[in-house]
């Protein structure tokens, strides 16, 4: 999430890229990384968010003081339903009470790992002449294809870790498959989605991607094992069925919106334990050839949190593989070791 001070290093050229005025160095913030070049941010929407109180459990989380006080850089405002509905209009507030995030902001996943490849080309002309950065696509079907090549191999795959032979049947992983709908208005709307109205999170989730364009989402369809992104008819259909009904109920207006195509993806979920849903991470030498050591690692199970944490988690992640030491992950994500082990 941007601050207003961090905002002013970058300005819109005329192209509509974010460029960045200063390349005295790197910029790095934990949810998006931004490296000194010209990234169009075709990912990222700078709406805020609303979140109606819906439940009981709703309204005594977000008015816990460490839900109010857990991030400083984005502000949770308790509004009331006139308030709530000047942002949104006809928005359902049941409680007479919602959270707005007005510093939040959407980001499209796929689009974002996208521009993963921006900065790893970026990277390459920034890092001195003595290191060497590339990136190489090939095929493999099991790890141990890549014993030979290099001195340590990190599986970051997501729900598509559960399909190499290694680790078939052997992670702590969960696989949930889900479908997005993608709705806009049709030409004989004429009233657009306000600008200034935020994206809105309920049971059913809505990311605005413009006045006329919105994603809905999402499905779980628990113990999937499709991860095509392809929706078929009678599988949007039923996500329809399930999506809309929820998203009504807080916002009516969907009633006027058409579904113009579906997208699914794989979830790769962590398991639940006493700390909740934390990722999964270590070494995984033991399933994959015991004759090594810190060699083969995992980065996985980061579920609906991982665009938060995942840069911070990778560089912890790094320094355990240089360091040939997994003790220096938190003992939280690699406990699911431990529990093998017994």
């Amino acid at each position: 999430m941007f601050s207003d001070s961090e905002c002013q290093e970058f300005a819109q050229n005329s192209d509509g890229f974010i460029v960045r005025r200063s390349l005295d160095s790197f910029w790095e913030l934990g949810l998006i990384f931004v490296f000194c070049t010209t990234i169009k941010m075709e990912f990222i929407h700078f709406r805020g968010i609303l979140r109606p109180a819906v439940s009981l459990k709703n309204f005594n989380v977000l008015h816990d003081q460490n839900a109010q006080n857990c991030l400083a850089s984005c502000r949770i405002e308790s509004i009331d339903k006139n308030a709530a509905q000047n942002l949104v209009p006809n928005l359902c507030v049941p409680l007479n009470s919602a959270f707005y995030m007005p510093e939040a902001i959407n980001v499209h996943p796929q689009r974002y790992l996208q521009h993963v490849k921006i900065w790893q080309k970026t990277c390459q002309l920034l890092v001195s002449e003595a290191k060497d950065l590339r990136l190489h696509k090939k095929s493999i079907n099991n790890l141990l294809e890549l014993a030979g090549e290099y001195s340590a191999v990190i599986v970051c795959l997501g729900s598509r870790a559960l399909f190499l032979p290694e680790l078939s049947g052997k992670l702590p992983l969960r696989t949930c498959r889900g479908v997005i709908a993608h709705l806009q208005l049709p030409d004989d709307i004429s009233e657009d989605y306000p600008d200034h109205s935020p994206s809105i999170l309920s049971d059913a989730w809505l990311a605005i991607q413009g006045p006329r364009n919105l994603y809905l989402g999402s499905t779980w369809e628990w113990n999937s094992r499709n991860y095509s992104p392809d929706v078929p008819s009678e599988e949007a259909s039923k996500a329809l069925q399930e999506l809309l009904p929820k998203a009504s109920s807080i916002y009516p207006d969907i009633k006027n919106w058409t579904f113009t195509r579906a997208t699914a993806g794989l979830r790769a979920m962590p398991p639940l334990t006493p700390h909740g849903s934390l990722p999964v991470l270590g070494c995984l030498d033991d399933y994959v050839d015991g004759n090594h050591s810190c060699k083969y690692w995992l980065f996985g199970g980061l579920g609906s949190r991982g665009l938060l944490y995942h840069a911070w988690l990778g560089k912890l992640l790094a320094l355990a593989v240089l360091s040939c030491n997994e003790d220096l992950l938190p003992s939280e994500l690699t406990s699911w070791r431990n529990k093998k082990a017994q």
